[in-house]
């Protein structure tokens, strides 16, 4: 089992490394937050739901409106908890009906890398940008690694490229992701810096 330092609490990081619903979830919600609060989410959502670990079924079937409420509970588990309840339920159907109730097979069947990508395409609130961060996590940091996913996976799946989540493994990971994000947002406003793609996760 791989060590993840996303969340920035051990137990919602174990989490994100047991549970690859939980891993999928906190890719979603990583947008107009700060890392560490989308990917501590899955954790409070899981006790929030009386879960050891989250369960796409459970979620595909919560009554919409309740599950508003709990993502709204303080502290919120998003930015926009009501339009993010839902991103995350029509995600959860997606993974009941489509891959057996187990997101981990969304990955484990895979042969190519651009077949994830695709895959990954196919879920709400998962853009191109999003889709290959996701795609150089599982093969950085989970041994997901099919063939052609570095190419799949764009600048995100370069070795040592400290653009993304998928970099994160330490302190010194995380501030070296933070000062390339930064730079790419200077260079963007007319800095020097490099520009790439805005922020997706």
């Amino acid at each position: 089992m791989p060590t993840v330092y996303l969340a920035g609490d051990p137990q919602a990081d174990r989490l994100l490394a047991e549970d690859p619903l939980a891993l999928l979830i906190g890719m979603l919600l990583d947008q107009q937050v700060p890392m560490e609060w989308a990917f501590s989410a899955p954790h409070r959502l899981a006790e929030r739901l009386g879960l050891q670990r989250l369960d796409a079924d459970t979620i595909a079937e919560y009554d919409p409106d309740a599950l508003a409420q709990i993502f709204a509970q303080p502290p919120a588990l998003h930015r926009f908890p009501q339009a993010m309840a839902e991103r995350t339920q029509k995600l959860c159907r997606i993974v009941r009906e489509q891959y057996n109730n187990d997101a981990g097979a969304l990955w484990g069947g895979v042969r190519t890398g651009a077949q994830l990508v695709a895959r990954l395409r196919a879920l709400p609130g998962f853009g191109a940008q999003k889709a290959q961060i996701f795609t150089a996590l599982l093969g950085k940091q989970f041994g997901v690694e099919p063939e052609g996913w570095r190419e799949a996976a764009g600048p995100f799946g370069e070795e040592g490229s400290y653009r993304s989540v998928a970099d994160i493994v330490d302190d010194e990971s995380l501030a070296r992701v933070r000062d390339y994000k930064k730079r790419a947002k200077a260079a963007a406003n007319g800095g020097d810096a490099p520009s790439v793609p805005g922020r997706e996760g």
